[in-house]
């Protein structure tokens, strides 16, 4: 989290939050949060997610338009967590944090269930997942945003600088091989069914499984891509740090594909790009990991968190000597 963000939150923050949410002093309890400040709360009998994030990070417009897509999804049959107004009827609470910015309130729905890890990856759950994205994909091809203004970041986003900032800091080899992506990426097409509003970071740990039902959650990061790259985005946290990536995704794709297709379909032409896809995000969240940590390549064994760890291990190498991020052969035949 922004170390600015933090300084300026205080217990009178999430006091004035609570009250606009109705939320009783014993009826809240903190969760985790990286980027923003996350809490758990019931309200007659119902539970639900309080999400306070900052000015900084994200206008109120953009949170606008996160929750407007949110609920136009919902309204669509896929299952997502929705944006719940407050007491007061709003989808985004402003709080003045006395230094001339706003903390911004939003709440959710809570998702009901457990993580898939934990449910197991069975394949009727996997096709379940591809339905989900099929499905939000389906209906993002028909969405406007309810104001022009809610509109959501389209690509390139504002972490493109920062990550080549990062990079020209230390790492020519990988800065060299992340522009080189840009502008083949630059070129793709950006046709209604190719290209529009997406999650991208429908990874296992942003849903919950209930029996087979999948609920996703947590669209923070959302904004107008490719549709195979939010494809390219779940096969890519699915197989990191696993013991045989291919092998992984192998047994994934298939039940994740048929469950896809049987709510949308996607030209298999995407198939092929989606190796590029997954080594524009290896170097982005290399660079971001490096950042956050305020570390050097040569210093990540000492990263605390275990996934972290064992993605940045030899990740600086893999990126310059070019391999590929996953070695198997897509096909969406």
């Amino acid at each position: 989290m922004d170390p600015t963000i933090r300084h300026r939150y205080h217990d009178d923050i999430l006091r004035e939050a609570m009250r606009r949410y109705d939320i009783g002093p014993g009826e809240i309890e903190p969760g985790d949060g990286f980027e923003s400040f996350i809490y758990r709360y019931n309200r007659a009998g119902e539970r639900y997610i309080l999400r306070i994030t900052h000015t900084f990070r994200r206008t109120p417009e953009l949170i606008h338009g996160e929750a407007d897509w949110i609920n136009y999804l919902a309204a669509g049959g896929a299952t997502v967590a929705r944006a719940i107004p407050s007491a007061g009827g709003k989808l985004v609470e402003e709080i003045d944090d006395g230094a001339g910015g706003r903390f911004l309130a939003t709440a959710f729905a809570f998702a009901p269930g457990r993580p898939l890890s934990e449910a197991g990856r069975t394949p009727a759950r996997l096709e379940a997942y591809g339905r989900l994205i099929g499905r939000m994909h389906a209906l993002t091809k028909d969405y406007e945003p309810g104001k022009p203004a809610w509109r959501r970041h389209s690509w390139p986003a504002d972490s493109v600088d920062e990550v080549e900032r990062h990079l020209a800091a230390g790492d020519p080899a990988a800065l060299e091989r992340y522009r080189a992506l840009l502008r083949w990426v630059a070129a793709l097409p950006r046709g209604r069914d190719d290209y529009g509003l997406i999650h991208f970071d429908a990874h296992e740990g942003n849903f919950f499984v209930d029996g087979d039902t999948l609920i996703l959650f947590d669209f923070d990061d959302c904004g107008y891509n490719w549709l195979a790259n939010d494809i390219a985005m779940v096969v890519f946290y699915h197989v990191t740090n696993t013991a045989d990536p291919a092998g992984a995704a192998a047994t994934f794709l298939p039940p994740f594909l048929r469950g896809y297709r049987a709510e949308n379909a996607l030209n298999p032409a995407w198939a092929a790009l989606i190796h590029n896809f997954m080594t524009l995000r290896e170097i982005e969240l290399y660079a971001i990991i490096l950042r956050s940590y305020g570390i050097t390549p040569d210093e990540v064994g000492a990263i605390p968190h275990a996934w972290t760890r064992g993605f940045m291990i030899g990740r600086r190498e893999r990126i310059a000597a070019g391999q590929r991020y996953l070695d198997y052969d897509f096909d969406w035949k």
